[in-house]
């Protein structure tokens, strides 16, 4: 899903299709911004918008795309499947410090990022432990979590959180300075949506910082342990994904006569 935004009615809103837009000159967009950096599949979203300015020109919006297919990906990778309010509008602002603004860094302590970050969006305690849950599927650059492997809080060593035997595991695949090496978020099972990223929060193997200090609030510890159980909640945790997806997504849309329905996803009418 889309980025959120402090800017007013008129600026950049929620889902609003903004991080699909590219920069212009002297304008760089959210493409650009380092917490971006390691998204892909532009390409199938312009190709998506493409099939349908042909079928119906000028009515489903980019962002709509952008919701629906984030829904799919999840439905085809064995995940669950949910119905995705339509009827949003395309902003027409891009500005790259907004996603570093607007985003919870892989590096911020949980507790600070649920009064930061979640609950001025609208989001709670249980929102925020089920959508850090998505990081089952995909992958981060080193460069996300390289500070916890060399230089944990400035002493040159790594995060004594972290499962002392991972450590070299992950140091093999990310050399100091690394910033183009990718590494799957959840080993084993990173297309495949399940609990089992759960599981490695629980043995201190979560990459950042931030799903790693989920342990330490007794109601985001408990939903974790229970996900990572022999057996695990499946069941549970798909149903509040879900619930926690369409809840982000409806967050400061635009509608009826706001915005645009763009031509093209990378560009503004």
């Amino acid at each position: 899903m889309d980025r959120f935004s402090q800017y007013d009615r008129d600026s950049l809103k929620g889902c609003d299709g903004s991080i699909l837009l590219d920069s212009t000159p002297g304008s760089p967009s959210e493409k650009e911004s380092i917490p971006n950096l390691s998204l892909r599949g532009f390409g199938t979203i312009d190709r998506v918008k493409a099939k349908l300015e042909q079928a119906c020109p000028g009515v489903v919006s980019c962002a709509d795309i952008l919701a629906l297919v984030a829904r799919d990906v999840v439905f085809l990778t064995k995940g669950p499947h949910w119905e995705v309010p339509t009827g949003r509008r395309d902003g027409t602002r891009s500005v790259k410090d907004d996603a570093v603004n607007n985003l919870p860094p892989p590096f911020f302590d949980a507790t600070r990022n649920l009064y930061q970050f979640f609950i001025p969006k609208g989001l709670d305690a249980k929102d925020q432990v089920v959508l850090l849950g998505g990081h089952t599927l995909g992958t981060s650059h080193c460069s996300s979590f390289a500070s916890r492997l060399y230089n944990f809080s400035g002493m040159m060593m790594a995060d004594p959180t972290l499962d002392k035997y991972y450590v070299p595991r992950l140091k093999s695949k990310c050399q100091p300075g690394d910033k183009t090496t990718l590494v799957e978020m959840d080993p084993g099972s990173f297309r495949t949506f399940d609990t089992s990223y759960y599981r490695h929060i629980a043995r201190g193997r979560a990459l950042f910082t931030s799903d790693e200090t989920l342990m330490l609030d007794p109601f985001t510890r408990g939903y974790i342990l229970r996900q990572a159980g022999v057996a695990g909640y499946p069941a549970e945790f798909f149903a509040d994904f879900a619930a926690s997806m369409v809840k982000m997504g409806n967050m400061q849309v635009l509608t009826g006569a706001q915005g645009e329905i763009r031509k093209h996803c990378a560009f503004v009418n």
